[in-house]
Order: structure tokens, then sequence, then C-alpha cells
């Protein structure tokens, strides 16, 4: 039985408990101008009692989620339905109407709840704010960890192929690339996992190098590498594999006879069809270059012209 908590949900109880006790309460009368709030909204850059004219629940949202709060709370507060729980960002510095830095944001949820008169008219409203930021950047981290290759730090076969769903879902034609070090299996038995993987980092960050801008660069298993090439002819994209290829050798080059000889190859593709369609063509052009020799660029076919 294990009764100590994991490093990650350490830090999620953490993040819950510290930003439970930041909760700011705040009372809004029936057209949603702030009658009286919690001390802690100052933290916020928000004066209350120092106000001329009393501030309104829209004006701690950032511009683009105005309209979304207005509504919300505007529904509450017309009786037909419970507020319930919304998200939307807070700007928390003084030039509160303009900034549009991220630092400057941190993401809070609203809840409401009505409060009745005597006529069974809604006379305002109890509202909750509480920060949700620290979830917020715990959810980034989950999602930055199931799309990112640990080892290399690339972007995995999941983000990649996500990435040419969209390319195909706006008409495709892009060239895509498979690329990997020859030889990793005979390179992995003789010297072992520890320099397997040391040589798939330094192609990784080599990959990066060499890559344009507008280039994405992913791992997409144990040895193979994608490269998406957007706005490259077929011609062009030979022509900066090949480079790479030859690049990477010249980089590579033995020191002693007793260091490995590295090299690499790559297949090429048109983004056509289907994601498996696309790929199993990239890779087919990298088992034809391999099967040269190695060191080479093949592609299995290109049906449009370049």
């Amino acid at each position: 039985m294990r009764y100590g908590l994991s490093d990650f949900e350490g830090r999620v109880l953490h993040g819950l408990l510290e930003e439970a006790s930041k909760d700011i309460v705040i009372r809004l009368d029936r057209h949603g101008f702030i009658n009286h709030a919690s001390a802690n909204l100052a933290e916020l850059g928000m004066d209350v009692a120092g106000a001329l004219l009393p501030p309104h629940i829209t004006d701690l949202a950032e511009r683009d989620h105005v309209a979304f709060v207005s509504q919300h709370v505007t529904t509450a507060l017309s009786g037909q339905e419970k507020g319930g729980w919304i998200e939307f960002p807070v700007v928390t510095c003084d030039d509160r109407e303009t900034c549009r830095d991220t630092p400057c944001q941190r993401w809070y949820a609203l809840s409401l709840q009505p409060m009745v008169g005597t006529g069974g008219a809604v006379e305002g409203a109890l509202c909750l704010l509480r920060s949700v930021q620290q979830l917020r950047n715990l959810e980034g981290e989950l999602h930055a960890r199931a799309v990112t290759d640990p080892l290399t730090g690339l972007s995995n076969r999941q983000a990649f192929c996500a990435s040419l769903r969209r390319h195909l879902g706006s008409g495709g034609g892009q060239m895509v690339a498979v690329m990997a070090v020859d030889g990793m299996r005979a390179l992995l038995m003789r010297y072992g996992q520890r320099t397997a993987d040391e040589v798939l980092w330094g192609f990784a960050k080599f990959l990066e190098t060499m890559a344009l801008p507008g280039h994405e660069v992913a791992q997409l298993d144990g040895e193979r590498f994608g490269v998406l090439l957007p706005d490259m002819t077929s011609r062009h994209t030979r022509e900066w594999a090949q480079d790479v290829v030859e690049t990477f050798s010249t980089l590579a080059a033995p020191v002693s006879a007793k260091s490995p000889q590295l090299t690499a190859s790559a297949g090429l593709a048109r983004v056509e069809c289907t994601v498996d369609w696309t790929l199993r063509e990239a890779e087919l052009g990298l088992v034809l270059a391999r099967a040269g020799g190695g060191r080479q660029v093949a592609a299995s076919t290109l049906r449009r012209a370049a």
C-alpha cells in the first residue's frame, strides 16, 4: 500500500489548497455592478471602496471575454437560470483596458447565486471568484507531456499526426519527410541503450538546427523523425533533405577506426489522402533510401508536379 504522495499529486493538492484560500466574495446589484467585495479583490487591481462609481463585474474580465461574462451575468440576474461556474482571464495590472500580456492575466472561475427579494424579483447576486490559474498550469503541463517525446523534447507522433490532419483539412499538398539514423539497431546492440539514446538526442537537436522557419519536427517512434515542410516544392524538399543527410554524415564522421560511422537517410512524400497514407509513403521512401546503402533521399511516389 502506498501512503506517500507523488511529486505531481503533492503539487495538485498544494495548488488546490493555495487557490481555495484566495477566494474573493463579491456582492452585485441587479444590474451587475459591484456593491461590496472582500478585501482581497484589491489584489486584482480593483479598489471598490475608493471608486467614484461602482465598477461592473465585467470590468474584471480581459476584453475578449467581456461579452461572454456579460451574457452569463445577465442571464443569472434575470432569473432565467442559476449562475453556475464560468472561467475567464482577469487582467491584474493597472492598464486593464489595453494590456494583453500573458503575465498580467490570471484565470478565475466565477459562480453567481441570485438573491431574490420578498416579491420574488432578483435584487442582485452573491458571487464567488476563485483562482484556477494553478489548475490551468497543470492542465497545460499534462497536455505538453502527452504530446512531447521525453527523450528528445520534440513533438511526438500523436502531435505530428494531428498537425497532418489539420493540413489535410485545408486541402493538403505540403511535403513531409521521414528521416532516421542508419543502422540504429546494430548501434544499439553494439554500444547499448545509453549510447543509442545519445545519438537519437543529438540527431533530434541537429534536425531542429537544420529546420527552416515554419518546419515542424517530431519524433515518430524510437528511431524515425518526421519533418513537415509547408510551402516547399518537391524539388526544394529533396534539396533540403539531401543537405541534411550530407551535413549530418560530415559532422558525425568518426574520429577513429573504433568509432561508429553514423549516416542518415530520408523518405519523402506529399500530404495527401489520409495521415496513414502520407506516413506510409514517406516511410516507404525511407526504406528505399536505406536499401540503396543509406545516406540517401528517396520518394516512393510523388503524384503531383513540383
